[in-house]
C-alpha cells in the first residue's frame, strides 16, 4: 500500500485523534469534507483544491496540511461524506424491494452529488460508510443460492446500471432526461432514413412505456437474479 493510500486508510478507518492539551482544534475533518462538497457540488470535481477549501474555511493552506496530507485524501473525505450511511433496511421487505430500495437511494446520492461519478472510479481506498452500501446488497442476498463473488458481482452490476444512468443524467438540461434528448436529436433522423433503419423507426415512434431506462434495466437485473435463485433453490419470497 502506497504512503497515499495509508493516510486515506488513517483518515477513514482510524480512531479520531485524541485531543491534546492546549486551544481546542480549530478545524474538523468533517468540516474540511463539507466545505469540499459545497465546492463540488457548486462547480464540479476539477475546481476542488487545497487552497479552495482552506479560503472557504478562512484559514491558511497550511493549516490546512495539519489535518489531511493532500487533495487525494480530501476527495476519499468527501466521498465518505457524500455517499452517507446506506438507506436502513426495512423489515418485512424481501431481497428483491430491498435491491430496488438500494438502488434508488444510490440514484438520488449521484443526482445530488454528481461529482461522485468523477471521484469513485479506479482503485482507491474505501470508508467504512461506503463499504456499507456493498454489505446491504450481500446480506440482502445471503442464504438465497448464491455465492460470495456471485453476490458481490450483483452489487457491482447493480451500481453499474446506475451509473450509467446517471452519466447520461447529467450530461441533459436540468429540466429534461437522457431519452428525451437523444429523441429530439435523432429522432427527425432516423424517420427521415426509415427505409435504412425500419426497426429502429417503429421503436422511436412507439409512445409505449418512454423514458424508463433506470427501472427497466433494474427491473431486468432483478429478473435475472431472481431466474438464477429460483434456479438454484426453488421460488422465494422477493
Amino acid at each position: 500500500m502506497n504512503e497515499e493510500a495509508t493516510e486515506a486508510v488513517r483518515l477513514l478507518w482510524g480512531p479520531p485523534a485524541k485531543p491534546s492539551r492546549g486551544p481546542r482544534p480549530a478545524l474538523s475533518l468533517t468540516r474540511i469534507a463539507a466545505a469540499g462538497i459545497e465546492i463540488a457540488d457548486s462547480e464540479g470535481l476539477g475546481a476542488v483544491s487545497m487552497q479552495k477549501v482552506a479560503g472557504l474555511l478562512d484559514f491558511t493552506k497550511m493549516s490546512l496540511y495539519r489535518y489531511v496530507p493532500g487533495k487525494a485524501e480530501l476527495v476519499a473525505l468527501m466521498v465518505e461524506a457524500a455517499v452517507g450511511e446506506p438507506p436502513p433496511a426495512v423489515d418485512g421487505l424481501g431481497w428483491r424491494d430491498r435491491l430496488a430500495a438500494w438502488a434508488e437511494a444510490l440514484t438520488w446520492s449521484f443526482a445530488e452529488h454528481p461529482w461522485l461519478l468523477d471521484a469513485t472510479v479506479g482503485p482507491r481506498v474505501i470508508g467504512p460508510k461506503e463499504l456499507g452500501w456493498l454489505e446491504q446488497v450481500v446480506a440482502a442476498l445471503a442464504g438465497h443460492g448464491l455465492t460470495g463473488p456471485e453476490m458481490i458481482d450483483a452489487a457491482v452490476l447493480l451500481a453499474g446500471h446506475v451509473r450509467g444512468i446517471a452519466e447520461q443524467a447529467r450530461a441533459v438540461r436540468p429540466d429534461g432526461s437522457p431519452e428525451a434528448e437523444l429523441l429530439a436529436v435523432l429522432g427527425p433522423l432516423v424517420q427521415r432514413h426509415a427505409d435504412r433503419f425500419p426497426a429502429l423507426a417503429a421503436a422511436m415512434a412507439s409512445k409505449d412505456g418512454g423514458d424508463r431506462a433506470l427501472d427497466f434495466g433494474l427491473e431486468r437485473i432483478l429478473d435475472g437474479l431472481e431466474a438464477l435463485i429460483t434456479r438454484r433453490t426453488g421460488p422465494t419470497p422477493r
